[in-house]
């Protein structure tokens, strides 16, 4: 990272930014081609989970190439200076990292998915009995790589 005076060095910390985050952004690629899409998703501290419907462009592009990388941010504020229209700056805490995409096939597997995404959104513990998770996909990322930034400016 360019500016270690930003940098989220604590991996506790980084796991706090991403567990304030509503949306995470993943970055696909595929012929060369970027693509980003943003997805619910769950988080373990090593794993990021998503679900995806069956079909589509993410589940094409993902097929061809599972290599991802994934972004969140939060705490993102304006900071403007009236007198000095380039002393604008911004607020945030972000965290990016980098993995490779992998489909989960089983049942048991999907279900433990699908519950680290409902933990992210919700304190209640939810199961799935006697549901069909046929008509849907879930994915698992392991995480190779994270780092975190924040601006000097950021207040909790």
């Amino acid at each position: 990272m360019r500016r270690k005076d930003k940098e989220i060095q604590d991996q506790g910390d980084i796991s706090q930014v991403i567990r304030k985050c509503q949306v995470c952004r993943l970055g696909l690629s595929q012929d060369n081609m970027p693509y980003i899409v943003p997805v619910s998703f769950g988080y373990d501290g090593k794993v990021l989970y998503f679900h995806s419907a069956r079909d589509g462009k993410k589940i094409d592009i993902l097929t061809a190439n599972s290599n991802v990388c994934f972004e969140f941010e939060s705490g993102v504020e304006l900071i403007s200076d009236e007198n000095k229209p380039c002393s604008w700056t911004f607020s945030f805490q972000s965290v990016v990292g980098f993995g490779k995409a992998e489909e989960v096939v089983s049942q048991e597997g999907k279900v433990e998915g699908l519950k680290r995404v409902m933990e992210q959104y919700s304190d209640k513990e939810w199961d799935f009995p006697g549901m069909s998770l046929d008509g849907l996909r879930v994915w698992k990322i392991d995480i190779e790589s994270i780092t975190g930034k924040q601006s000097k400016d950021h207040v909790e």
